[in-house]
């Protein structure tokens, strides 16, 4: 639902980023409200992973120009894990196994974290545990995955519902999900799709970074982007998506040869 005087809660401008020599991010604004329902689409390799993990603090990736704004603070100046207590959460495309450490532990660890930050009072395991077993019928998952280790021999579809049931536990105030949709069969789309539209809310926000419509079928956008070359190049509604279904993303080369010829035609300031 879009809600112009709603609460500001991310804003991107002018974000620049590379990894190792390579410039990725070229130049991104996109503002998001509280209440509302974002995805961003575009070819591989235009920049819509990057800016997830730029977001979160991934380590690979150096900011060059540009700010992010959560909440009114520096997003930036942020460690990955302050990120994720404040209320910034990253759906991974492809969520790691971790051998060995148990996946209720793991949960109960960082739900009270986050917890912690909001002032709440600690869960400790028997109420973590009622608490959780709530939240599973959110992503309609066996209880039995809690007591194995953390996405270790889960499918694909497990592992994404998994990620689903984490942010039904910490409650982001913004949660970006990139490629949640990837891998999955019909049905697993359909529970994820349902446990992201449960889980959004007026009073936070989604991201969703997507190759294919058939997300938004189940998941309805409040805007759509269209990322190329490392910058948002065009925004609308839902139509947009159905639109690139349609047509596919040949205009993107016209457009974006148009902008080049644009930037060249440009007076020089000679000092």
């Amino acid at each position: 639902m879009i809600r112009p005087d709603a609460p500001l809660l991310l804003e991107i401008r002018d974000l620049h980023a590379r990894v190792e020599d390579q410039p990725i991010l070229k130049g991104v604004n996109l503002t998001l409200r509280a209440g509302e329902i974002h995805a961003v689409m575009g070819r591989n390799g235009s920049g819509k992973s990057t800016l997830s993990k730029v977001l979160a603090g991934h380590p690979a990736y150096t900011v060059t120009a540009g700010s992010v704004t959560y909440r009114g603070a520096d997003l930036l100046e942020l460690d990955p894990e302050q990120r994720a207590r404040i209320g910034l959460f990253l759906g991974f495309q492809y969520p790691v196994e971790i051998p060995g450490v148990s996946n209720l532990e793991f949960l109960r660890v960082a739900t009270n974290a986050r917890r912690a930050e909001r002032g709440e009072e600690e869960l400790d395991t028997f109420a973590f545990e009622d608490l959780v077993r709530e939240r599973l019928k959110v992503v309609q998952m066996d209880p039995a995955f809690l007591e194995r280790s953390v996405n270790e021999g889960f499918s694909g579809g497990e592992k994404k519902r998994n990620e689903i049931l984490q942010m039904a536990l910490l409650e982001p105030l913004v949660a970006i999900l990139d490629e949640t949709d990837s891998g999955l069969d019909i049905d697993a789309l359909r529970i994820v799709a349902e446990g992201v539209s449960q889980l959004a809310g007026p009073d936070n926000a989604t991201l969703l970074i997507t190759h294919y419509q058939r997300l938004l079928d189940l998941i309805t956008p409040d805007y759509v982007h269209v990322m190329a070359a490392g910058r948002i190049l065009r925004t609308g509604g839902k139509e947009l998506a159905l639109e690139l279904e349609r047509t596919g993303y040949d205009w993107v080369d016209q457009e974006l040869a148009n902008l080049e010829a644009t930037s060249e035609r440009e007076p020089v300031e000679v000092a």
